[in-house]
């Protein structure tokens, strides 16, 4: 259980659990086992050999890699040296890494052994850049990361952890330009903690359980996994990167009680060979969130994994906290499927109109957060931090939706992605579910594209279900029968898979740029 009282900062974190349970089991990775007093004279040595490397209070360390155990070592080392862990997103290209690191003026990185090529060409470009270091062992120039911290000794600094230290600096995933590297604080852990880990709340873990940490640890969901895990004293099972039939397993294997997943990881779940062989019988919660699921998707996971389930609505810059949907809502009976829910913890939800005002039930506006879980800012961008967050401390989360009449917090889309066809709005989201709920759809996507008489047209990218063949009349009927005509799409493609970012969400930019090359304006 969670107690406020012994937790000033998330230092206290590896300490408290030490103290009450030394010998469980805190980290799982690949057959290795860390133990949480291991945990906590790791992350002491780690923080060590941070100040060991001058680096200084506020400075930035950096991590390049898959999910791996010592992640949380050095995340918690930095954060017991008062330096804050900017973790990069490995999927990106070596001019967006690189990108990042001098954005972030990293003094240092740890790396995979993945990554090291990419780190050599880009080495030269980052100036601020002096210790490098890989998580592995075996590379000719860098130190291990266990020779790193093993030279250090691994008593605590206990150095004084202020609330608004910066603890992890997460970046934007740059859909819509270049990320922004979001800076999250002790204080804003705390939100999360205050509201999900406490008796009744959405993320209250029974120490010793399992609790599946696959999200990517540069992702917030990642991380905000990983640290309730740890907080609570439960064991932390770690996947390097998610196969579907290999998740399948490890469900089932380690135990897992609690896992969060993306909607499409439970879509690719629900469609694996062997899911309907898999014994589900410790799951107790499915946390989903990240991205929109279709109601089709979520009434088959329900069926099939029989636990509990929540959804989670939130944003990098909110520390993930905004809505809730308890499992209590997931009855069908309640109508509140395509919900997001209420606010949690300290957490306000308000819609704002375009036209400026708060808006009323029904009406469709930009969602907007305000909590203790808000950012301090984007690092270096006052200007941007301006935009986001008004005077009164509410975030602008560039989300379009609406209030019902319970209360109810309903998402559209990204208010950015929304089509506008013969003058009409439509939100691609609500096109998916229905195309979702077909029973040779796989996968889909929306989007809109250049219509000479009405500006834009709704167009469907769909994957097709194995042995599955192309009827596009079935399709647009089957549409029509569930939302209305100027909804429907008007032409629907056929691919392999979707491009999605590492949360899950698709990247509609790259769908829709070849539709609009060569105009001047991405919108009809």
């Amino acid at each position: 259980m969670y107690d406020p009282a012994e937790l000033a900062s998330l230092a206290d974190v590896p300490r408290v659990q030490a103290r009450l349970r030394p010998q469980a089991v805190a980290l799982a990775f690949e057959g290795r086992q860390t133990t949480f007093s291991e945990l906590d004279a790791r992350s002491n040595a780690c923080a060590n050999a941070l100040i060991a490397a001058g680096l200084a209070p506020g400075e930035r360390a950096a991590s390049l890699a898959k999910n791996n155990d010592d992640f949380f070592v050095l995340w918690l080392g930095a954060v017991k040296a008062r330096v804050c862990l900017a973790p990069v997103n490995w999927r990106l290209a070596p001019p967006e890494i690189a990108f990042i690191l001098k954005d972030a003026g990293a003094r240092l990185l740890v790396c995979g052994e993945d990554f090291v090529d990419i780190v050599d060409m880009i080495v030269s470009d980052c100036p601020d850049l002096h210790h490098l270091v890989q998580f592995e062992t075996g590379h000719p120039r860098w130190p291990s990361f266990d020779d790193w911290i093993g030279a250090q000794p691994a008593t605590d600094p206990m150095l004084a952890a202020p609330a608004d230290d910066d603890v992890i600096q997460l970046y934007t995933s740059g859909t819509t330009g270049l990320p922004k590297g979001v800076q999250l604080t002790h204080d804003n852990y705390r939100a999360l903690f205050d509201g999900a880990a406490v008796p009744g709340g959405w993320a209250d873990f029974e120490a010793g359980k399992g609790a599946l940490q696959a999200m990517p640890q540069f992702h917030v969901a990642g991380c905000n996994m990983g640290m309730l895990t740890m907080l609570q004293g439960v064991r932390a099972v770690i996947l390097k990167e998610i196969v579907p039939q290999h998740l399948l397993g490890v469900l089932e294997r380690e135990q897992i009680a609690y896992a969060f997943l993306v909607p499409a990881v439970i879509n690719m779940l629900l469609q694996a060979p062997g899911v309907r062989e898999t014994d589900f019988s410790h799951l107790e919660q499915i946390y989903y969130g990240a991205s929109p699921i279709a109601e089709d998707v979520l009434l088959r996971a329900v069926d099939r994994f029989g636990c509990g389930f929540t959804q989670l609505y939130g944003l990098t810059e909110t520390i993930g906290g905004g809505a809730m949907l308890s499992f209590a809502d997931h009855d069908p009976a309640r109508g509140k499927l395509r919900a997001c829910g209420k606010a949690w913890g300290d957490y306000e939800l308000r819609v704002v109109t375009p036209e400026g005002r708060v808006g009323v039930t029904g009406e469709v506006g930009e969602i907007q957060i305000r909590s203790k879980g808000v950012m301090k800012g984007y690092w270096n961008r006052p200007e941007a931090t301006r935009d986001a967050i008004d005077a009164e401390g509410w975030f602008r989360s560039g989300d379009a939706g609406f209030f019902d009449a319970d209360g109810y917090l309903f998402i559209h889309d990204r208010v950015k992605d929304m089509i506008v066809t013969g003058g009409e709005n439509v939100y691609p989201a609500e096109v998916e579910n229905a195309l979702f709920s077909h029973p040779d759809i796989a996968d889909a996507a929306v989007i809109g594209v250049p219509d000479e008489r009405w500006g834009e047209a709704v167009k469907a990218v769909v994957v097709l279900k194995p042995g599955a063949v192309l009827d596009p009349a079935a399709i647009i009927a089957h549409c029509r029968e569930r939302i209305a005509g100027y909804k429907t799409p008007k032409s629907i493609d056929v691919v392999r898979e979707l491009p999605r970012n590492p949360s899950g969400k698709v990247l509609r930019r790259e769908l829709r740029a070849p539709y609009w090359a060569g105009r001047e304006r991405n919108v009809g």
